[in-house]
């Protein structure tokens, strides 16, 4: 969320950042992405989305990698043995 209000209003449409938030609460309430229909979208959408706005130069590929590691780490962790 910190990246949204960071720089959302600027360099996200209304619509992109919905699909970040989306994706964050997906993977935030997921047990196991392997599992979990909605997860593995979420997680499939934001790929294309951080892709998209790379390959469109509007991010650095950095930025992008950045904004998909953020939204992945809402996610479950795995359980250490």
């Amino acid at each position: 969320m910190h990246l949204l209000r960071e720089i959302g209003p600027v360099k996200l449409s209304a619509g992109e950042q919905q699909r970040i938030r989306d994706a964050a609460d997906a993977l935030f309430f997921a047990e196991d992405v392997g599992a979990d229909a909605a997860a593995r979208d979420a997680v499939s959408d934001i790929a294309g989305l951080a892709n998209s706005l790379a390959e469109s130069g509007r991010w650095s590929d950095e930025r992008a990698r950045e904004l998909l590691d953020d939204v992945l780490g809402c996610g479950p962790v795995a359980a250490v043995s």
